[in-house]
């Protein structure tokens, strides 16, 4: 239970570093290195890709069900295919989040399945 509590720890910090890890200043918004190097046109999208999918595979090795995988992974391919474009995809990047939703998908999932190493 405790590497399964160092697992979730893990994958919560990766995608906070990926979503929202800096504040933009004088702003309310937070960024993070999915949205800072996916300004890098075509590459920087598909490097963080990357960073999604290991989100991914920590959710399946903590027992997610191919459904939720499914899902987080939808959300994982509009966030790569959207960030893609130039402009718009550099700001969509910064709303949508999608490692921090797959994390909390991840998390629900768990809390629901009467996981008992999640913290309270």
């Amino acid at each position: 239970m405790a590497s399964q509590l160092k697992r979730l720890e893990r994958t919560r910090a990766v995608a906070e570093w990926l979503d929202r890890r800096f504040r933009i200043p004088l702003t309310p918004f937070h960024i993070g290195m999915d949205g800072l190097i996916g300004l890098i046109p075509g590459f920087g999208d598909t490097a963080m890709l990357a960073c999604s999918l290991w989100i991914l595979y920590q959710s399946r090795r903590a027992g997610a069900p191919l459904w939720l995988i499914f899902r987080m992974a939808i959300n994982i391919a509009i966030d790569w295919l959207i960030g893609l474009i130039p402009l718009v995809g550099d700001f969509f990047d910064i709303a949508w989040k999608a490692n921090l939703k797959n994390v909390r998908l991840l998390e629900r999932y768990l809390e629901t399945a009467g996981q008992d190493f999640l913290p309270g």
